[in-house]
């Protein structure tokens, strides 16, 4: 079965034909380890890391670099302002490098809670500066960079074609509307390689250009050649990253190699928050780790992101994460309901299933529909412990834990307050008094304790052991 991947490069959903039949290489942009990775860096985490997973699916062996950028990205895109690594570093009253080893061991915890798969290789950029510096040599060599007296930018006048993957037009764009002209740039648009450090800053190294630090792009470039080669299969990251950072990271390759590094560009969408953009302002910059301590177990974030697809605006509410919630339970409720179930079912039933599910993801990820598909295994009637091993086969790709059991409290365990109010909803059930029933299982829930409703009557589940103590 092919499997197809929206390119950016291309603009169209492209059958995938990797370099190498046995192994797919794919580099992905990873933190700027300077303040906490939100549930929006998150949500582009688990798109790359079900990529990952859905070519192992298939059969593919994968070899993924991720990048921390721990040096270089300045506050702004543009090549202007300090290094957001110095300014959090300030703020803090720490060194750079203090900051950098705190956040990226943040960064790894959360995506770990998340089942992401950790990269083969980690690589970070204060460990490659002589990559980069024999990168951007290799492109003053080649006629493509050029020395001012404040850094070496790279020339895109240079290029057949810039940019390649946004199409911006840059001749309908004033100067100075997205980029301050800096007088010493040939073209407004010029991007700094190479940055010459003054006296005091905290970051910077021996170059032959004098004490320097590196550019936001260079790491990239320099980094994606060494463990993957000039060319591999596919690069990823989030869609904000395309009008900079990738079309500058295609322009320093070509600059080299004269070859675009990767055949397949993939770019996850933002997250909104309430329906409108994260920011400080409006307070509500969510972490994962507020999700947890409102008592959700944090794979309820990643099924969350499954309602929607990688490539389309996801709107994140506390209403979609609570119905999440109680369908992740369901889910694993579902799974066990069926590994007890000593029924046989036809092998036509599993292939259908199968089929639809490696049609989904194998149709740009489509997560939506192939949990569609999941959904209906686990609402067969007929219960068998071979839909089981289907929905444990499909887990590899959906990383959702469904195996993690679901302990139940003991009666002599429930507080006797719990026993009154699961009575009373018990009884306003009967009278068929829903809206009181409703009530009280939310008012249960508050207090700890999640009622699951079945043909079998309720059933009563340590919410909060379930939800956080088995992190």
């Amino acid at each position: 079965m092919n499997i197809y991947f929206y390119n950016t490069l291309t603009k169209n959903k492209d059958v995938f034909k990797p370099i190498n039949n046995n192994e797919v290489k794919i580099y992905s942009c990873g933190p700027t380890v300077y303040k906490d990775a939100t549930i929006g860096n998150m949500r582009t985490n688990i798109f790359q890391d079900v990529l990952k997973r859905v070519l192992k699916y298939n059969g593919y062996k994968i070899k993924h670099v991720m990048n921390i950028t721990d040096v270089g990205h300045l506050v702004s895109d543009a090549d202007e302002g300090e290094d957001k690594m110095l300014k959090s570093a300030r703020e803090e009253n720490k060194s750079p490098y203090e900051i950098a080893e705190y956040y990226t061991k943040l960064f790894f915890e959360d995506i770990k809670l998340l089942n992401i798969e950790k990269p083969e290789i980690v690589c970070k950029a204060t460990e490659h500066i002589q990559e980069m510096l024999e990168f951007v040599k290799e492109l003053i060599n080649n006629g493509y960079a050029y020395e001012t007296s404040t850094a070496i930018y790279f020339d895109i006048s240079k290029l057949d074609k810039y940019p390649c993957l946004s199409n911006l037009n840059l001749e309908e764009q004033k100067a100075g509307a997205r980029v301050d002209v800096d007088r010493e740039k040939r073209n407004p648009y010029d991007f700094a390689l190479w940055i010459k450090a003054p006296e005091n800053h905290l970051m910077k190294w021996d170059s032959p250009w004098g004490q320097s630090y590196p550019g936001w792009h260079i790491e990239c470039s320099a980094m994606g050649r060494k463990y993957l080669g000039e060319q591999f299969d596919i690069h990823t990251g989030g869609i904000d990253l395309i009008p900079t950072h990738h079309e500058n990271e295609i322009a320093q390759s070509k600059g080299v190699t004269g070859k675009i590094p990767a055949n397949y560009w993939m770019h996850g969408e933002y997250l909104l928050i309430n329906g409108g953009k994260m920011s400080k302002s409006l307070n509500n910059v969510y972490l994962l780790k507020d999700i947890i301590e409102k008592g959700y177990d944090p794979i309820v974030y990643r099924l969350f992101c499954y309602s929607c697809h990688y490539r389309n605006k996801l709107n994140f509410t506390w209403e979609g994460i609570d119905a999440t919630s109680k369908a992740l339970e369901r889910l694993r409720k579902g799974y066990q309901n069926h590994l007890k179930g000593k029924n046989e079912v036809l092998q036509d039933l599993i292939q259908d299933f199968e089929e639809k599910f490696n049609k989904a993801i194998n149709d740009d990820l489509n997560m939506p529909v192939a949990m569609g598909v999941v959904w209906d295994v686990v609402k067969q009637e007929i219960k068998s412990y071979k839909l089981a091993e289907l929905l444990l086969k499909f887990d590899s790709v959906l990383g959702l834990m469904i195996d993690k059991h679901i302990e139940k409290k003991n009666d002599d365990e429930i507080p006797d307050e719990i026993k009154v109010l699961v009575e009373q909803r018990k009884q306003a059930r009967n009278q068929k008094d829903w809206t009181k029933a409703d009530e009280l299982r939310d008012l249960i829930r508050n207090k700890g304790f999640e009622v699951i409703d079945s043909k079998d009557g309720m059933e009563l589940e340590n919410y909060k052991k379930l939800n956080i103590d088995k992190i």
